[in-house]
């Protein structure tokens, strides 16, 4: 389902930003919405510092693994060497288990993030094992939707804004910045279009 504000920032980020003018015109989609927390949340652990099709091939294996039910109960039942047969690290496989016992015993809620801003929300998820920044803004992305994400800690982002402005990899901080601060409230539709300028995929966590 497409967000309710997308049309309304592709608008605004079309006259704010010529680069950005081309890749709206040039590809076509939206951000989609995961209906699964821990889905997504999982997705993320085992993206971490690796490359897509790498994460995408780990994350394969777990599915088959859960039997195509990731969910906080089947993934509490699997031992830590059945989730490590699928590729995950020690740290991720922990990260994963850990998550699925606090959803399940309710010492975490998703549904508090609701009610919290962008930067509560990221403290709030980093809470939980294995989640960094990183893991907590695509979280804040792909399932809540979050309009104004700047993940500045991706390499894909930052590889995008590179290949786009002409820019030596990485692009310096006070550029990335004052991107940021260019695109602002819509930071996340700006993201994505970044990203697919550099992949034929849609990217999705």
């Amino acid at each position: 389902m497409k967000p309710r504000w997308w049309e309304k920032s592709k608008k605004y980020l079309s006259k704010k930003d010529r680069v950005m003018f081309r890749l709206i015109r040039s590809h076509k989609g939206h951000l989609t919405t995961r209906n699964n927390f821990f889905y997504s949340l999982s997705r993320s652990i085992v993206g971490q510092q690796i490359s897509t099709a790498a994460a995408d091939s780990v994350f394969s294996k777990f599915e088959k693994k859960c039997k195509g039910k990731i969910n906080p109960k089947v993934v509490s039942k699997l031992s830590l060497g059945s989730l490590r047969k699928c590729g995950l690290s020690r740290q991720k496989a922990l990260g994963i288990k850990s998550l699925s016992e606090k959803i399940l015993d309710k010492s975490f809620d998703p549904r508090l993030i609701k009610k919290m801003n962008d930067e509560e929300a990221i403290i709030y998820l980093s809470s939980l094992r294995q989640i960094g920044r990183w893991s907590a803004e695509m979280a804040l992305l792909f399932f809540f939707n979050r309009p104004n994400i700047w993940p500045v800690q991706d390499i894909g982002l930052l590889r995008a804004i590179s290949v786009n402005y002409k820019k030596s990899y990485l692009p310096p901080k006070s550029f990335v910045k004052k991107l940021q601060k260019k695109f602002s409230p819509y930071c996340s539709v700006a993201t994505w279009y970044f990203w697919r300028s550099i992949d034929n995929e849609p990217i999705q966590y």
